[in-house]
């Protein structure tokens, strides 16, 4: 990037509502609580036939014992320790009799075909239990302390790594992220009044990788506590993958390895990883060549991939989905609008809204939109040839530098995904993308340039009439605007090469007199409300 006139840092940066259904087998959520006895000081209980329990308590646990020790101390009391739900591993788009499937205790990535892999849950066994119950559970452990139901990921445990112990799981209570209700953009700029953004980098790193790696680098825990040969974790990332995984593998003491791309992500995404301690690569290539690299070392050393290659991750991705679901009282968006680059991500969303409907907590599911950067656009151009034969593309340099992969090893899963949900691709140049972004900025928001990239396609959408005015729509915000201020620098500077950045909004050189002062803001306040006397 340029140097910038703005901040001059010293550090250069490389460059309706519907209403819910009446439910006839609904039960009052009140009455479903087992109320601990006038000796007990349960938190959490489980009743005789193993479901998983909505109870709660109000008493504080001893000032000896933490957050674990107390959902220890109770699971066994209360015989909770044993799950009846479980998962394995399949070959992706497999039946569930499939005569193919591993343990998720198996270090495997691929089929025997050399496919992808899928988690499949038990389904049987979860819908022993109704759709209210479901909602009913995941409710009630909403905003709470009890490990490790306070984390937006774990709260739907018996969803996404069932037969883990508690103790394993390393978790920094991610997820529950906010969903913003966009009103000012939605009116000013779109006509619209149910536009969400579904904040998903208000998180503990920043993006929403943390919802995949908590799952992931718990399982890993496990994994070197049965002594697996497991000894640290590797990944090749373009900045926001390396933090999640750098930030839980040292919250869990466990080596963690990167391969970056060099002078290719932001300085604020490169130091994560580097002060959580991790062994970083700094690779002269892109990162498709990062990514052979890691596949080609982890075939070779006990080192864990952690790249979405590996379906753990996308199991805890999909908990976005159900949150935005419960946020919305379990109503049904018509639209959700997810960046794509590796497409890992728009799998896991409709993987998280199918289960909700196959299991009864919803009747339908939304229709997705996929939406890619047009310097990087493999799926946008093989969703334009009629899903004919996937070619990859060389990934020219984008501001959305977390999506500028050409070869994504999620292309399956993306097309699965977006046949089944009536889904679309959409594409953003440049200049759409960072206009799109200083534009959400201006109404409030603080957003990334891969947030800039879907709301670019609700724009065209819009445009089109493909998306009504009255339709509820959810754009999923992957990342925080404040690990990508480089590129708003360069935007309000308005020093990137063949760009107007029509939005930016420069600083104004004023002298430090009071006439000055006072003639600058009378000709802004006449410009803002001309009709009225200054």
């Amino acid at each position: 990037m340029a140097a910038s006139s703005l901040l001059n840092p010293a550090i250069s940066f490389p460059s309706y509502k519907p209403k819910l259904q009446a439910n006839p087998n609904f039960r009052n959520p009140i009455l479903r609580i087992r109320r601990p006895s006038a000796t007990s000081d349960s938190s959490s209980s489980t009743p005789t036939n193993g479901s998983p329990s909505l109870s709660t308590t109000k008493n504080r646990r001893s000032a000896d014992e933490n957050i674990k020790d107390e959902a220890r101390r109770h699971r066994a009391a209360s015989g909770e320790d044993r799950s009846n739900f479980s998962a394995k591993y399949v070959p992706f788009n497999a039946g569930a009799d499939s005569s193919e499937w591993y343990s998720l205790d198996e270090v495997v990535y691929r089929s025997r075909s050399g496919g992808l892999l899928d988690v499949q849950h038990d389904m049987e066994a979860l819908k022993k239990f109704d759709g209210a119950y479901w909602r009913n559970l995941f409710d009630s452990r909403v905003g709470k302390t009890t490990w490790p139901y306070g984390s937006g990921v774990w709260s739907k445990k018996e969803w996404v790594l069932p037969e883990i112990d508690p103790d394993d799981i390393v978790s920094a209570f991610e997820g529950n992220s906010n969903l913003f209700w966009a009103e000012r953009f939605g009116k000013q700029f779109l006509g619209m009044n149910d536009l969400w953004v579904k904040h998903c980098g208000i998180s503990h790193t920043g993006s929403f990788k943390d919802l995949g790696m908590t799952v992931l680098v718990s399982q890993v825990n496990r994994l070197r506590k049965l002594k697996r040969p497991v000894v640290g974790v590797g990944c090749a990332s373009t900045g926001d993958t390396s933090a999640a995984l750098s930030a839980y593998c040292a919250s869990a003491g466990i080596p963690s390895i990167v391969f970056l791309p060099a002078n290719k992500i932001s300085m604020a995404q490169l130091v994560q990883p580097i002060a959580n301690g991790a062994f970083v690569l700094s690779i002269d290539t892109d990162f498709d060549g990062c990514m052979k690299l890691i596949r080609e070392v982890t075939a070779e050393l006990p080192i864990y991939l952690a790249n979405s290659l590996n379906s753990l991750r996308l199991e805890g991705q999909k908990t976005a989905a159900i949150e935005i679901l419960q946020q919305f009282d379990w109503a049904v968006p018509e639209w959700v609008i997810i960046p794509g680059g590796n497409l890992g991500n728009i799998y896991a969303f409709y993987k998280g809204f199918k289960m909700c409907q196959e299991l009864g907590l919803v009747d339908r599911i939304p229709r997705l939109v996929c939406a890619q950067a047009a310097n990087a656009n493999p799926l946008y151009l093989h969703y334009k040839s009629g899903w004919k034969d996937f070619k990859a593309v060389k990934a020219s340099s984008t501001f959305a530098s977390a999506i500028q992969i050409g070869d994504p090893v999620s292309i399956d899963r993306a097309v699965c995904a977006l046949q089944n949900s009536n889904g679309i691709v959409e594409e953003a140049t440049e200049e759409e993308l960072m206009d799109a972004m200083a534009q959400a900025d201006s109404t409030g928001m603080f957003i990334c340039p891969h947030t800039g990239v879907a709301l670019t396609a609700l724009i065209k959408l819009r445009n089109q009439g493909v998306i009504s005015p009255t339709d509820r729509t959810v754009v999923v915000s992957t990342a925080h605007g404040l690990k990508f201020t480089q590129s708003k620098i360069d935007y309000h500077s308005k020093e990137i090469p063949d760009m107007a950045c029509q939005f930016a909004n420069p600083p104004v050189q004023v002298k430090a007199d009071y006439g000055s002062v006072m003639d600058v803001l009378k000709d802004y306040l006449l410009q803002k409300a001309p009709m009225s006397k200054v």
